[in-house]
């Protein structure tokens, strides 16, 4: 098991994480300070407790939006399968408007 310091909030937290899954988790502690970036840009400064549970709110709150979309998504009925038959007749008339076009030249 791999061991990393990230920083989140100017503030070194020594983690755990598998092998090879280190530029994972850093991108995870990039995602969690961007939060944390955006919550001090519209209230300020808070402590250190309050900024990583709102940052984890938002995180949620994403989590949820995207789950919701999935679901509906899910919900949607499939597309109508094609229809051999449909098709074959849309063949047919496709090559009949081909010989009258044909037919049309050739006069």
């Amino acid at each position: 098991m791999a061991q990393m310091t990230i920083r989140i909030n100017g503030y070194a937290y020594t983690v755990g994480c598998e092998d090879g899954q280190e530029p994972h988790l850093e991108k995870m502690a990039q995602e969690i300070e961007q939060r944390i970036a955006s919550i001090k840009a519209i209230g300020g400064q808070s402590g250190e407790a309050r900024l990583l549970m709102l940052a984890a709110l938002l995180l949620a709150d994403e989590l949820h939006d995207e789950r919701k979309t999935a679901a509906e998504k899910a919900a949607l009925p499939p597309p109508p399968k094609p229809d051999a038959e449909k098709h074959a007749k849309l063949r047919r008339l496709a090559a009949r408007a081909e010989e009258i076009a044909a037919d049309l030249t050739d006069a």
